[in-house]
């Protein structure tokens, strides 16, 4: 039977991923994230690495399950439980590692960069990366988010982390009464992160440098809750027309101001227009009366065998003028990765689509901004948001949610939204079929956003930006700077171990 100090090892490591859990959207409690990771570290602190895997496995599942349980709506279980179980796995490696720089001189900085390591290696395996728990979008309405603007959202999580951990080793060191340097160290780790982003929140830029835009999001919503939506492409399609087209009549009528550019929701077009004469008609009819080009989201398979999910620029008098793929594809959702393997498991799996992704970035032009589109998943990837920023003015995020229901997804996703704007300093235009759509602005702060599953159109004022941060023009290198200083911790607290183990030798008598 487990001893007490296990025991109690077990709740820090449990209780701790159920506070970060608890941490994220839509609760507004980002500092239960702080209490989690010094959990973490309690839980490992003066374990060896396989006993630091266990609890980080532990410690990974109680937040992973509840986070992504939405994904069981889909495809059911078959993909809920082994992604999380996989992504557990990965973060069980990353605390083994933890377990063993953390007793260092400086351990909660060597811990944090451990855990930067851990995140950027789950944002890139498996199956091409789920970075969907990074610590830094569960922060979106705490003062770490302005970091994102400094070295994007892995400089937001090594703070938070090296916080928590800092908390642990404060913690330890009290209650041990070992050295006061110790002590002053975990203080530091603890107040340096905190006053860093206290700082650097009021100076996040929000400026109209490069104008000002009237902006709309249209959300059609969709016929009933659930996957088979999809059946019902051509309500989809209605339901957005008409929610335009009621925009355009209050426009008409002085209620609403005149929006320079309207972006339509991922999936607001199942019917490939290209392909259906009446589809485009009644595109073509929507965007004649609202009178300002539309970003439309369509499945588009009439180019290729397979499809293509696509955001389609429509222009009144022109039609659509120029589009952009989707690059980063939703596996379990528009592919599945050994559809055959796990075809034996559920036949569920056929559900997934067999998409083509996109090979590039493409910036609209769309009356007096220059609109960047990062289409649903794709915002939780920090290169591929990267890559769309150059050239643009504004952000938007076409994003279909419908067939996850009532879940935390949607604004699990908002929340990357927010960490977005304020590390690309740009205003975000969110447009869901179903919802959450949002207007947020450069420093992450929401300042329109509908409810879920009701048809509505957002139109507000909002800044055009042309400034890059200090994120974008860094790039990946404050991430790889962080992943390589946490890997050299780790293997000087490797090698120091190797010899405190090494058994002394005899000294040899001379005469």
């Amino acid at each position: 039977m487990p001893g007490r100090d296990t025991l109690a090892r077990l709740a820090a490591s449990i209780g701790g991923g159920v506070l970060w859990y608890l941490s994220f959207p839509p609760r507004p409690v980002w500092w239960l994230a702080l209490i989690a990771f010094a959990l973490l570290g309690l839980a490992v602190w003066g374990r060896r690495a396989r006993a630091g895997f266990g609890y980080g496995f532990l410690f990974g599942l109680a937040f992973l399950l509840p986070l992504l349980h939405w994904t069981s709506l889909f495809v059911g279980n078959i993909a809920w439980f082994p992604l999380s179980l996989a992504e557990a796995v990965i973060m069980g490696l990353g605390t083994a590692a933890i377990a063993v720089v953390l007793p260092m001189r400086g351990g909660p900085v060597w811990a944090a960069l451990l855990w930067v390591a851990d995140e950027a290696l789950r944002a890139r395996a498996p199956f091409g990366g789920f970075p969907w728990g990074k610590i830094a979008f569960g922060q979106p309405d705490g003062p770490f988010v302005s970091l994102a603007a400094v070295g994007g959202s892995p400089l937001v999580g090594f703070a938070v982390a090296l916080v928590g951990f800092g908390l642990t080793v404060l913690a330890i060191t009290l209650a041990t009464q070992r050295r006061r340097v110790a002590i002053i160290g975990a203080g530091l780790a603890i107040v340096l992160p905190t006053a860093a982003a206290l700082a650097w929140w009021p100076m996040v830029g929000t400026d109209p440098n490069a104008g000002t835009a009237v902006v709309a999001a249209v959300q059609g919503n969709v016929p009933r809750l659930g996957l088979d939506f999809n059946s019902q492409r051509r309500a989809v399609l209605d339901d957005h027309v008409r929610e335009t087209e009621k925009l355009a009549a209050q426009i008409a009528a002085g209620q609403q101001p005149q929006p320079q550019l309207v972006i339509w929701p991922e999936n607001s077009s199942d019917i490939d227009p290209y392909a259906n004469p009446d589809a485009f008609a009644e595109i073509t009819q929507a965007v004649a009366q609202i009178k300002a080009p539309v970003s439309v989201g369509a499945v588009v398979t009439s180019q290729g065998a397979r499809p293509k999910n696509t955001a389609i620029l429509w222009e009144p008098g022109r039609g659509p003028v120029e589009q952009y793929v989707k690059r980063k594809l939703q596996p379990f959702g528009e592919t599945m990765p050994g559809r055959s393997f796990f075809r034996h498991f559920s036949a569920d799996v056929d559900k997934a689509g067999d998409f083509v992704p996109g090979t590039k970035p493409v910036v609209f032009p769309m009356g007096p901004a220059k609109v960047a589109l990062d289409t649903c998943y794709e915002v939780a990837f920090d290169s591929v948001v990267r890559q769309s920023i150059p050239g643009s003015t504004l952000l938007a995020v076409p994003t279909n949610n419908a067939t996850f229901g009532l879940s935390d997804m949607t604004y699990q996703q908002l929340a990357m939204d927010q960490e977005r704007a304020v590390e690309h300093g740009r205003a975000v235009v969110v447009a869901a079929t179903s919802g959450v759509s949002a207007i947020i602005q450069p420093d992450g702060h929401i300042t329109q956003e509908t409810g879920l599953f009701r048809p509505a159109a957002l139109v507000a004022t909002v800044p055009l930006r042309s400034t890059t941060t200090l994120a974008d023009r860094l790039g990946a290198w404050p991430e790889w700077a962080m992943v390589a200083g946490g890997l050299l911790a780790l293997a000087f607290g490797i090698a120091t171990r190797a010899r405190r183990r090494r058994p002394a030798q005899p000294v040899r008598a001379t005469d």
